[in-house]
């Protein structure tokens, strides 16, 4: 087969081609630092990083749910905070009263402070965080308590009625398949009351509007009894203590679970950082690597140019010259 000067300058310049367009890659990968720049360049790499970028997204978004989460249950745990301190004043005043005998101004000192606890238990009872009632289980809009301590739950112009069931659940999730119960119901802490010392007034899995909170019915019962009948007070006592009890039980309830939830957080960052370290390793160009093929490509372009200024043979043009 006869090789013209044709053949040879097309041969030479498609070599000089791929050889440029690897020195191109290579400065590109420098350059950008990374191993691809579209996904045409490396489809098995570039789908790879599509996933990790896609994992990377849902772990951030579970620790942001994880975090909202923690701040929902400190809110919730800084109302059971005040609602201890309100019954141990309350238990300190029912135990003075049980023991000493006072004036009638005292006592009416005594009932006005009573009053003001029961107002404020009231006032901690439709608690928001972030603009959602904390013990009020589905229903984050509606208040819990209304002025005189009854059960809620509907709007304020509205003459309709409500209930208020132990399973009303909010959740987050903060894994694959992990979820965190981030409310407390406002029976839990408010109990009902049932009229009924023998009953335990925080058991009950549903109120319905107008039902009489247990906590604020005993400040009710306790204002009463203020005067001769200590009898009465004695039960007060033994009924902020069955209250107090409950309280510090639902306050172990959280401290237990914003415990996981530090642990969560902790795995989910952990997680964050191996996956972020994978989406480096995969997509991220080795300078050190990439410099030296830099070099070797230079190099080879190089040589290439030489080698095809020699094998372009002498024409009879230039023994005419």
């Amino acid at each position: 087969m006869r090789v013209t000067n044709n053949m040879l300058v097309g041969n030479l310049l498609y070599n000089l081609n791929q050889n440029l367009g690897r020195l191109d890659k290579i400065n590109e990968q420098i350059s950008s630092k990374k191993k691809f720049s579209v996904p045409s360049d490396d489809p098995i790499g570039a789908s790879k990083s599509l996933k990790l970028r896609t994992d990377i997204s849902k772990i951030q978004q579970y620790k942001r749910n994880a975090e909202d989460a923690e701040s929902w249950m400190r809110e919730t745990e800084s109302a059971l905070i005040e609602i201890g301190s309100v019954l141990h004043r309350a238990n300190e005043l029912a135990v003075q009263m049980a023991n000493e005998t006072y004036s009638d101004e005292d006592l009416e000192k005594v009932k006005a402070e009573v009053e003001q606890l029961k107002k404020h238990l009231i006032e901690i009872g439709n608690t928001t965080y972030a603009g959602r009632h904390i013990f009020t289980g589905y229903k984050t809009d509606k208040k819990l308590l209304d002025e005189d301590g009854n059960y809620k739950l509907v709007d304020e112009n509205s003459n309709g009625s409500s209930q208020l069931t132990a399973n009303e659940i909010v959740e987050y999730n903060i894994g694959v398949s992990e979820t965190v119960k981030v409310n407390t119901v406002g029976i839990k802490v408010f109990g009902v009351d049932t009229e009924d010392d023998k009953i335990n007034p925080f058991e009950k899995t549903k109120v319905d509007t107008n039902d009489t909170s247990y906590l604020i019915s005993v400040f009710e019962q306790f204002e009463a009894a203020l005067g001769d009948n200590k009898g009465e007070i004695d039960k007060t006592i033994g009924r902020l203590q069955t209250c107090m009890d409950q309280t510090l039980s639902v306050r172990a309830e959280i401290g237990a679970k914003m415990r996981r939830l530090e642990l969560t957080k902790d795995k989910l960052d952990s997680q964050v950082l191996s996956t972020t370290e994978l989406l480096s390793k995969n997509e991220d160009t080795d300078l050190a690597k990439a410099s030296i093929d830099l070099k070797a490509e230079e190099n080879v372009y190089r040589a290439s140019l030489a080698v095809g200024m020699n094998i372009i043979q002498p024409s009879l043009v230039d023994f005419l010259r």
